[in-house]
């Protein structure tokens, strides 16, 4: 079972690395990626907290070595990803799914951000600037996730949801 997930992790890598090189919005100085967010939202709903927290990493360690991504990415996504799973583990909610993505990633992620681009990447970034576009990012990739999740279940499509996520 454990090797099925992390098969399943690296498949969700590969999907949303190439889904993420695709759909990137600039937004000021930083780069919004709502597919990150729809592929924290089906890992979270699948494989749980830990296999999302790896997906995020993946997809973000893939962008920052390829170039399609900013060292943002890993607070940014990593965050919520873990919340989102842990949330919905707990709870079995499909909403709980997207308080934890936009709350992780639109809060807490943006606020870890910050420092990060004024240390390492040396701008002249507000706090203010980071909060609106992780916030807007993950809203809009919470929303098509959640949609995808509830409709594959509904459909039967993924098994490992069951009666969950009602």
């Amino acid at each position: 079972m454990k090797v099925r997930k992390m098969i399943q992790t690296a498949m969700l890598i590969a999907i949303g690395y190439i889904c993420n090189s695709l759909i990137i919005v600039p937004l000021g100085f930083v780069r919004i990626a709502p597919m990150q967010h729809v592929m924290n939202i089906i890992t979270s709903a699948l494989l749980g907290p830990w296999y999302s927290l790896a997906q995020a990493f993946g997809v973000s360690f893939l962008r920052n070595i390829t170039g399609t991504g900013s060292l943002l990415a890993f607070p940014g996504s990593m965050i919520g990803a873990f919340l989102s799973g842990l949330l919905f583990r707990h709870y079995k909610k499909f909403w709980q799914l997207g308080v934890g993505e936009v709350v992780g990633t639109g809060m807490l992620g943006a606020l870890l951000s910050y420092p990060i681009a004024r240390l390492i990447l040396s701008q002249e970034a507000t706090l203010f600037g980071f909060l609106p576009a992780f916030f807007l990012s993950s809203l809009t990739g919470t929303l098509i996730g959640i949609i995808i999740v509830k409709q594959a279940k509904d459909k039967n499509l993924f098994k490992q949801l069951g009666e969950e996520g009602k």
